[in-house]
């Protein structure tokens, strides 16, 4: 089974549990995910499946959507509403134009430390595992790019989980909700902690859902309740994303026979219609996906990567907490 599958990931279980849970579903070792989602934050999951893990490396720098709340009045240890606060609760209010202007702050280009409890190594070690023990950690600032970040309203109720009606809705509160595209890397844990450190009162994210990773959206997103139902009914393939879509950014090729036995066994191929391309994907037939070639030299390209026909690599997850 070699296919590239978006689940719409509950709140309440790792990234991980997700990942056993299919492979469970569908009886396959060979499942790993393409961006970490904490326990907290809902929403879109891309998996990879079988021989098709291999295409990991071309996601490590895909631009994510999310949409969340930010709760000032006091932070917590994790900087989300899962950790314990580390500041004294306080009654405060704000209006949606004092957010709107603090945010401009973190637009664009920015450093920022990620949070003690997260996936960054320290001498090897992940940070999070040292932050359970209490030992004192030291992470470094990173460069991020925060390329939108609109804050949509400023209230003092729950947002995702609890939607406000209109006629509830203020213009001021200790909760905003937001809307933030950003490159990845970037912690929106991180962006929620820092707002309430310039504030002075202390803030967490109190909720998040991840909309988009590349060119996956919650269009594409299924349950895990929806796969184990398709598996019963022999529909799981309806599912899955179509080869066609995936990486949108490179050019395609339909391979004939001649052409793919080439590929497939590492001999190149001239394709003078993508000489101006770096990588292109080969397919045979409209839905196999057989291989990543790149540019050589000239019109010649060689397969980078095969996906058809060979072995199933072991699948280093792409650890892009937020």
């Amino acid at each position: 089974m070699n296919a590239v599958l978006i689940i719409d990931k509950p709140r309440g279980l790792t990234s991980h549990d997700v990942v056993n849970r299919v492979r469970r579903i569908l009886r396959e070792k060979s499942v790993g995910h393409l961006g970490t989602l904490d326990p907290l934050a809902t929403g879109v999951l891309p998996l990879v499946i079988g021989n098709l893990t291999r295409l990991a490396q071309f996601y490590t720098a895909s631009e994510k959507i999310y949409e969340g709340t930010i709760r000032f009045g006091f932070s917590t240890d994790t900087y989300d509403a899962e950790g314990e606060p580390t500041s004294p609760a306080r009654a405060v209010s704000f209006s949606l134009e004092q957010v709107r202007e603090l945010a401009t702050r973190f637009q664009g280009s920015i450093e920022q430390i990620p949070p003690p409890f997260s996936a960054k190594k320290i001498q090897g070690v992940p940070a999070y595992k040292l932050a359970r023990k209490h030992v004192e950690i030291s992470l470094k600032p990173v460069q991020v790019e925060i390329k939108e970040f609109e804050i949509t309203q400023v209230n003092a109720h729950a947002g995702l989980d609890a939607p406000v009606r209109a006629a509830e809705q203020s213009s001021s509160g200790s909760v905003a909700s937001f809307r933030a595209r950003v490159a990845s890397g970037t912690y929106m844990r991180s962006v929620a902690h820092d707002m309430g450190q310039l504030l002075g009162c202390g803030a967490h994210l109190e909720s998040l859902r991840r909309t988009a990773v590349g060119e996956f959206d919650l269009a594409d997103a299924h349950t895990l309740e929806e796969l184990e139902e398709a598996c019963k009914t022999g529909q799981t393939e309806d599912l899955f994303i179509h080869p066609r879509k995936l990486l949108p950014q490179f050019p395609s090729v339909t391979a004939n026979e001649e052409m793919a036995a080439h590929i497939r066994t590492g001999r190149p191929v001239n394709l003078p219609e993508l000489s101006q391309a770096r990588l292109v994907k080969v397919f045979t037939g409209q839905r196999e996906l057989i291989a990543i070639a790149t540019r050589v030299a000239g019109t010649l390209f060689h397969a980078k990567i095969v996906l058809a026909g060979a072995a199933t690599p072991r699948l280093a997850n792409n650890d892009d907490r937020t």
